[in-house]
């Protein structure tokens, strides 16, 4: 008797479990709800983009087993209002509009190199050994590029305005240029990004002729010419025989 008193007392109350099965119901419509709601509220997934190109044909590409000269790409400098992952993109003269979905994969500065680098160890056959040692026998051309300009003006144009410089290693011969790139893009950031991309390779063309220049002529330096007439030379002058000097 004491054991069916036991049991009985232990029976959930008549209509507990059906309580109980709707309290479990509401409790997950309110978070399916939530979860809806915090996914309408969710900020849109970024776009990334790059400059550098896959192009791997065998009409730009020359064979870098045995390359008769080295080449060091130094780091980019960009301007520091555009040294961000958002695209800043042109809105007038005097405005400019940061985007927080389209995004560059990397800094701006990181992209003009490594697009750069690409592109003249294709164009040239050889290898870039920035931050890497290399044999003193095999000539170095060390590539430096500060982009002063480096403007998005979607459906418009794209725009780098850079001054760069090519110096053989341990040696005076030194050509300081200035290319400026401006390319017609479409409606859309997909072009403004293919804009920017062929803007770095017209620049990495005129950068290749100035290494072939020097590497034809070592003696010669800075009395060469920029070898494109796109590309303007820059006078020399106290600063490029000091930037000439060093290792």
């Amino acid at each position: 008797m004491m054991f069916a008193w036991l049991t009985r007392s232990l029976r959930a109350p008549r209509g507990a479990a059906a309580t109980s099965g709707k309290t479990a119901a509401a409790a997950a419509g309110a978070l399916c709800a939530c979860a809806l709601a915090l996914s309408a509220c969710s900020s849109p997934s970024s776009r990334f983009y790059t400059l550098s190109t896959g192009e791997t044909s065998a009409a730009n590409v020359a064979p870098a087993s045995n390359p008769a000269f080295l080449i060091e790409v130094s780091p980019v400098d960009v301007p520091p209002q555009v040294a961000k992952n958002q695209f800043v993109v042109q809105t007038g003269d005097t405005q400019v509009r940061v985007l927080e979905q389209e995004r560059w994969a990397s800094l701006p500065g990181d992209e003009v190199r490594r697009a750069v680098s690409n592109s003249l160890t294709r164009q040239l056959g050889t290898i870039d050994v920035f931050g890497t040692p290399y044999p003193d026998r095999v000539p170095v051309y060390r590539i430096k590029l500060t982009v002063q300009r480096f403007e998005s003006w979607p459906g418009s144009h794209a725009l780098i305005d850079a001054v760069w410089s090519v110096r053989a290693v341990r040696t005076q011969a030194l050509l300081t240029c200035r290319s400026v790139a401006s390319v017609p893009v479409a409606d859309g950031y997909d072009a403004l990004a293919a804009g920017h991309q062929r803007a770095v390779q017209q620049i990495s063309t005129e950068i290749a002729a100035a290494v072939r220049t020097l590497a034809a002529n070592p003696a010669r330096g800075a009395t060469l010419a920029c070898p494109t007439a796109s590309a303007q030379a820059l006078p020399a002058g106290p600063a490029a025989s000091t930037a000439g000097a060093g290792s």
